[in-house]
């Protein structure tokens, strides 16, 4: 046994008995007194000891609950995260590119189809744009769009963005360009990188305002000002998207998460 652990009980020992020996009475008197007084010096440090533990036991169980609350946050937010992506990765191939593109392989026009090309007009006199809509995206452009998008699909988020940045840089007329400029969002978002991914979401509202992809991105806007800390700018978000979009999933999203920023104070 340690005599580190064994000092303070000598002393007790010490100190009961000088107690006793000064006391007056017989031995067996005096043994008694020994023995209170040893019992109540022992019942005390065990007593004080037992409110230390409780002390302790509390805290730990206020620590406890603070991480259980912490872990139910965070896995409510991995679920909605899950969910949002999972839809609109099912939804690729009929949304991977506006629905025309989805059915005939060609971008998406509004608005009257566009003319063919007359015979006296050279491909080479055509603007990117005009070919585009002409010709339908080329092997090179689907090929670069799947790429990144595959990327995207396997977690591969630094690459996925740089694929995409180069994409839009390459094919910026491309029937695939606002879906791609919304993963582009999409990839910095799951990657928390906030600030950017908040740009990229931006610019799909102000490139491509007739995409199928700008309730998306106003959905992912909010999500994205709630991640900042901008709450007047989320909750103004969330609200316009719950008007516009009533009756759709994104609606129900949306009131969803202006639900939890009420449960915290936001």
């Amino acid at each position: 046994m340690n005599p580190a652990r064994l000092a303070p009980v000598g002393v007790l020992l010490l100190s009961a008995s000088l107690a006793v020996q000064a006391a007056p009475g017989n031995l067996e008197q005096r043994v008694e007194r020994l023995e209170r007084v040893v019992e109540s010096r022992a019942l005390m440090q065990m007593q004080q000891r037992l409110d230390e533990l409780e002390q302790e036991v509390a805290r730990l169980r206020g620590r406890n609950e603070e991480l259980q609350h912490a872990l139910d946050n965070l896995k409510l937010r991995q679920r909605e995260l899950y969910l949002d992506t999972d839809r609109r990765l099912q939804a690729l191939e009929a949304g991977g590119a506006p629905a025309t593109a989805a059915a005939t392989g060609a971008p998406a026009t509004t608005g009257p189809s566009a003319p063919a090309a007359s015979a006296s007009v050279s491909p080479a006199a055509a603007t990117p744009a005009a070919a585009t809509a002409q010709s339908g995206p080329t092997d090179a452009e689907r090929q670069a769009y799947k790429q990144a998008f595959e990327l995207l699909k396997q977690g591969r988020y630094p690459r996925a963005i740089t694929a995409f940045e180069d994409f839009l840089k390459r094919y910026p007329d491309s029937g695939y360009a606002a879906n791609a400029q919304y993963w582009l969002g999409e990839a910095h978002y799951v990657n928390k990188q906030y600030p950017q991914a908040l740009k990229a979401f931006e610019q799909v509202l102000k490139r491509y305002p007739k995409s199928g992809k700008v309730p998306d991105a106003k959905l992912k806007l909010g999500f994205t000002h709630y991640e900042l800390g901008q709450w007047k700018q989320a909750r103004k978000t969330l609200e316009a998207l719950v008007r516009e979009e009533q009756g759709t999933s994104i609606a129900r999203l949306a009131a969803k998460r202006l639900k939890r920023m009420k449960q915290e104070g936001h």
